[in-house]
Order: structure tokens, then sequence, then C-alpha cells
């Protein structure tokens, strides 16, 4: 691909794309292909110039030779942009304005003032038709107001005026419709797949593989809290999924052989080998639209509440243009009441005041799946911690291997790597880490593996049965035992680890001693949560009292659980509710999601199962605990904003409609006044919440 450069900086580069017209999926795909570029900090494509400002922190030479190796007809460059970017619904809404603006100046300056008359009238048409509508069905609505101010600016002559109302009224519809898509979009994007590899099944055994190198026929297996990246038809096994992003639907659906599954759907229970039908995920971003479109989730009750005051405030506009008049006999006093109404910036406002805070999360790596979590954020007042890989670091790591029974130590940990690495949490990636820097290779050599949640895992080994988890599942629930003669050494372990056991054959292998330090940031995150307004900090754990208490003492938390099931952490959280207080559940395993759907807000880390951050309501990206803090933060200015927005616009709308009444402005002057306030409030709207 021929290109030049236009403008070199230091760390920044403008090209230009010498093609002669630059399509939106050329450009997405220019976009992200540099982005893809290691060291590139920034990029900004402009599809209408061909152009392309790239920031970068990498040397010139390599940025060069990126763009150098640059071509559209590469497929794997083509598969680094996704199917939806938001690119086109910007061009939309962009064509949209520029076509209402040119219209209406090209009409005033080009038009005759008759003919002009004749469309302002047409257009008055159907709003004061849609103000008729309202009242026919019994309402008395903000179209009735809208239409009355357009009639009787007609009636008197002023065709000026109903132009002016009708062309701002025109722009608010289109910034509101604007507002309410790109919210959809941008949140329908954020949920969509984040899926990099997956298990293929091969002659050989099962092949962890890119998922862009997967093709349609390839059967890929997916186990219980892992996310199907493709869609398919399930070929093995039993399983249960949660389509909730799909269909919306509350409980699981079993899937047996020959059943479709869908790209993002994830495995609540059980495990399956699928064939690949399509390698696009198709359905799934308008699967997700749809759901957001039919529901409320957008919405906090701040916004509700806005959007049916300005409805509600109708009728007192109405009587009080009746009783000025009646009071003045004066049209134009009368009109001001009409000429002003609080359902433009209220309508506007508010959902762009959330769209901001959701973009702003977004931008410190938070997604936020809708405003009402923004709302319950700023309000709660108890937060519910996971402790293993939320509290504690993400990437726990093996201290050491005892082995019992005269096993070797290596093969304990090959072992246990095999089994672990088919399920995503912090303690298995742990061990297989380990395995992976001692060089062991860790072949499949197992049966189908069973996971029970909460527990540990199950599975055969040369027609022995290995199981490893934790102490109740090994030794209560599995009946395990110690070798002969080595109790002493199994009572001497550490008590300062958590601890995997491993078994086979019903007897104790070794005890893999997992290191799960505590974040570095998680004490003051604590403090700060606290002097934040969070009233109680708890934490709930699988792991051992012991253990327990002792994170819990370091932290200044509370109160703490330990030795929980997962259905124990969401009675934890149904009796905080019975207490009348508003929680937060932060957790990153599959044993957290019954709790974080209980939660007034779920909190994923997004390095846990894919189940979590399915049902989560907020996924944090970043490896560090004071994203809560900055959601705290951004969630409490959002609606400081908020109720700020509907004070300075009842007061300013307010005094428009005095002055006028009094006289001190026309009709005219009032409306220019109050739509260009409400497209001032809707721009400060815009602006960033936090600070730098």
């Amino acid at each position: 691909m021929k290109w030049k450069i236009l403008h070199d900086a230091r760390g920044s580069l403008r090209v230009h794309m010498q093609k002669s017209r630059m399509t939106l999926r050329e450009a997405d795909i220019l976009e992200y292909y540099l982005r893809a570029v290691e060291g590139v900090k920034d990029v900004k494509v402009y599809e209408r110039t061909g152009d392309a400002i790239i920031t970068y922190t990498c040397g010139r030479d390599a940025l060069i030779r990126a763009l150098s190796s640059f071509s559209y007809e590469n497929e794997d460059i083509r598969a680094l942009a996704p199917e939806q970017t938001g690119r086109a619904l910007t061009r939309e809404y962009q064509n949209k304005l520029l076509s209402v603006v040119v219209r209406r100046f090209t009409r005033r300056f080009l038009m005759p003032l008759p003919l002009r008359r004749v469309f302002i009238s047409l257009g008055a048409a159907r709003y004061i038709w849609e103000g008729l509508r309202c009242l026919f069905k019994g309402h008395i609505q903000v179209p009735v107001l809208d239409a009355a101010a357009i009639g009787v600016s007609l009636i008197r002559g002023d065709f000026q005026t109903a132009s002016s109302i009708m062309f701002l009224l025109k722009i608010g519809e289109i910034l509101e419709d604007w507002t309410h898509r790109k919210s959809v979009d941008d949140l329908a994007r954020s949920m969509s797949l984040g899926i990099d590899k997956v298990w293929v099944r091969a002659e050989s055994g099962e092949v962890l593989m890119p998922v862009g190198k997967v093709r349609v026929g390839d059967e890929i297996v997916v186990r219980m809290g892992g996310m199907i990246p493709l869609d398919g038809v399930v070929l093995e096994g039993e399983a249960s999924v949660n389509q909730a992003s799909m269909t919306g639907e509350s409980v699981p659906v079993p899937k047996v052989p020959g059943a479709y599954v869908y790209a993002g759907t994830v495995l609540e229970e059980g495990s399956c080998v699928i064939q690949v039908k399509s390698t696009q995920g198709t359905g799934k971003y308008d699967q997700i639209v749809k759901m957001i479109e039919e529901s409320e989730k957008l919405k906090s009750a701040t916004e509700t509440r806005a959007f049916h005051l300005a409805d509600r405030l109708v009728p007192y506009s109405l009587g009080g243009t009746l009783l000025t008049w009646l009071l003045t006999r004066n049209a134009t006093r009368a009109l001001s009441f009409l000429m002003v109404d609080f359902s433009c910036a209220l309508k506007l406002a508010m959902p762009i005041s959330v769209l901001s805070a959701i973009r702003e999360a977004q931008d410190h790596n938070m997604t936020v799946k809708g405003g009402k979590f923004m709302e319950a954020l700023a309000r709660a007042d108890s937060i519910v911690f996971d402790k293993t890989g939320t509290l504690t670091h993400a990437r726990p790591t093996v201290a050491r291997v005892i082995t019992f029974g005269g096993a070797e130590e290596n093969e304990c940990l090959r072992l246990a790597a095999c089994l672990e690495e088919h399920y995503p949490h912090s303690m298995a990636n742990a061990v297989v880490a380990e395995a992976e820097s001692r060089g062991l290779i860790h072949e499949e050599r197992h049966s189908r593996v069973q996971y029970v949640v909460a527990h540990g895992i199950a599975s055969t080994v040369e027609e022995r049965e290995v199981i490893i988890g934790s102490y109740h599942f090994v030794f209560e629930d599995e009946g395990c035992v110690i070798p002969e003669g080595e109790q002493d050494k199994f009572d001497a372990l550490p008590a300062e680890y958590s601890i995997l056991y491993l078994a086979s054959g019903g007897v104790l292998m070794a005890a893999i001693c997992i290191e799960d330090p505590l974040r570095g940031e998680a004490k003051d995150v604590i403090r700060t949560l606290h002097d934040l307004g969070i009233q109680k900090i708890t934490m709930i754990t699988g792991d051992n009292r012991r253990t327990a208490e002792a994170v819990a003492n370091k932290l200044d938390l509370d109160g703490y659980l330990a030795g929980v099931l997962p259905a124990d952490k969401a009675d934890f959280i149904r009796n905080e509710h019975k207490a009348g207080r508003t929680v937060i559940m932060v957790g990153d395993g599959v044993n957290d999601t019954p709790a974080l759907s209980e939660a007034d807000v779920g909190i994923a880390i997004s390095d846990g199962a894919a189940i979590a951050r399915e049902v989560a309501d907020i996924t944090i990206a970043s490896d560090s605990l004071t994203s809560l803090v900055t959601l705290r933060v951004l969630s409490q200015r959002l609606m400081d904003r908020i109720h700020g927005n509907y004070r300075g616009i009842m007061t300013f709308n307010g005094s428009l409609i005095g002055l006028g009444v009094l006289g001190v402005l026309t009709p005219a002057n009032s409306a220019l006044l109050h739509n260009v306030s409400t497209i001032g409030i809707g721009i400060k709207s815009m602006t960033n919440l936090l600070d730098g």
C-alpha cells in the first residue's frame, strides 16, 4: 500500500494513504492494524481525507516498516478489525446533522418567502399531529407543548419563530437518538468477545491455538466456566449454557449433542466438544443490541425520574400559558411558557452525562454495562471481596511442592498442571506457570475432566482416579488418605500458604503450596473506600479460617467469612439487602458468579473466569484495585453532575419563563436562550469527571 508522510514530529506521525477513496471498513482495518503495532500509543484515521495520525513510543524505523507492510488484501490484517467499531454510526449521525443545518440555511437564504412559509407549514404539520395524537390518547406530555408553541406561532404569523423551534427540536431529536444509539453500540461492543486462544481437538490430543486460526469444521473443547468462542453445534458432552447476553434468558439452557451454541455464551456446568459452524460469531452483536434495546439497563433511576418529571411539568406549562393570557391578555407574554420547556435539557443532558461517565470508565480500562450500575455504585454502603485473585495478587505462585508416598516432585507438578490448565482460576494458573518455568511438558494423559465448583478437579489417568483441590474436597468428600507413617509430615505443612492437595487412587501424592501475597495497594484501597463512604467491607473466601483471619487483620477489614461455598456468598449478600444495604461484590472466579449476580453491582476482575465477566455488571481490566476507588469517585461525581444539571435546568428555564411573562424577553429570545443553554449543558455534560 502506497503512502506518504505529511507531518513528522517526535513521537507523532501524520501519513496519507494514497488511495482514491477510503471506505469506513478500510479506515477501521488501518486503525486496528496500527493499534496492534507494539509501541503505538494512539491512532486516529480520517476516512474522508485518507489520513492517519499516529502517536508512538517505539522506534520510528519500526513504525515505517509496519506501514510499509500494510495491505488491505492481507486476511490476517483484515481480521484485526472487529465487525462493529462505531465509525459507521458516527458518520451516519454526522451526516444527519449536516443535512438539517444545510437545509435550514438553504431555505432561509435562497428560497422565496412565500415558498419558505409553505415548507414551514408542512414541517409544522408533523409536530401538530404528534401533539394531537398525544391528546387523543389522554396524555398531556411534551409533544403537546411543542405542538402548541409551533401552532400558536403560525397562528400569529410568526413563521420565523416556528421555523427556529422546529430546527432546534430536530437537532435535539438527532442528538438524543445519537446518544442512545451510541450508548447501545458502545455497550454491545464492550460486551463482545475477548477470547485469544481456544482448545482444539486434534489427532494428537487437545491443542491450544489462537482463535483467529480456527476454521469452520474444527472441533473445539469448552469446559465449565469457559466462554464459547465461536458459533457451532455440540458433538459430544452435555452442558448448561448461560445465554443471557444473547437472549436475556434468566436460567441456563441445557445443551446436548446436536444443539446449536452461540459465540459469547458461557458454560455454567458440564463440558462439550463443539464443531465450529462460523468463525465470526455473527449473531452476538445484533443479539446484544436487541437485548439492551428491550431493557431499561441503560437508564439509572435518576435518569428515569428526570424523564418523567419533564412530562409531568407539561400541564403546568400549559396552565401557566392560559393563566398569563387571562391575566394580561397579552399573547406574547403567554407564549413565554410555550417557548421554554424543561424536556429538551432534561432528556438530553441526563443520558449524555451517563454516557460520558461510561466512556470515561472505559478510558480507565473499566467496562460498565449500564447507567443504573453507576448510580448503585455511588450510593453503595457495603462491599464484599473474594480473596484469591482479588484482594491477593492476581498471579499467585507455587512456593513449594511437598510430596508424599515416595512420589517424584516434578511428576506431581506435571500431573497437576495437566488437570489445572483447562480451568481459568488464578491458583490453577499458578500451577501451570510453575510447570512451564521448570520446562515440564504435560501431555494430555487423562480422560474426561470433571470440575466441581469451589472444590477441585477429578479425572482418570492410566485407569487411576486423580483429583486435585481443597482439603474438604480431597479428604472429606472423596475420602482420600495420607500415606502410612507420614501424618507428622502432613501436620507440619506450612500454615502461611494456600494448599492444593493432589491425590491418586485415593492416596495423597503431593501438597502444592501456593504463595498468594496480598496486593500491595489493597490496604490503601480499603482505607480510601471507607473514606469515600463505604461503611462495611467484608471478605468472603473458600480458604481456611486461619489464612482468612490473617488477611482480614492485615487489611483492617470489618469482617470475614471463611470456608464458604458459592451459595453462602450469595446468601450473605441477601442478608445485607435485608439489612437495608446497597452491596458491591468484587470477584474473579466461577464460584463468585452467584454473588456477582445477587449484588446491586457485580464487579469482575478481567483475568478471572469468563462466566464471572459475563454475569458481572462492571469488568475491570486493570491489574490494580485502585480502579475501585476510581469507580467510586467517578460514580459519585456523575450523580453530583446529574443533580447539578437538574438544578441548573430548572433554575435557568424557570428564570426565562419569568422574564418572558414580565415582558423582558420576547418569545423568540426565550426560545433561543433556552436552546443555547440546552446545548451548553449537553456539551458540559460530555466533559471528563475526573481530573487529569
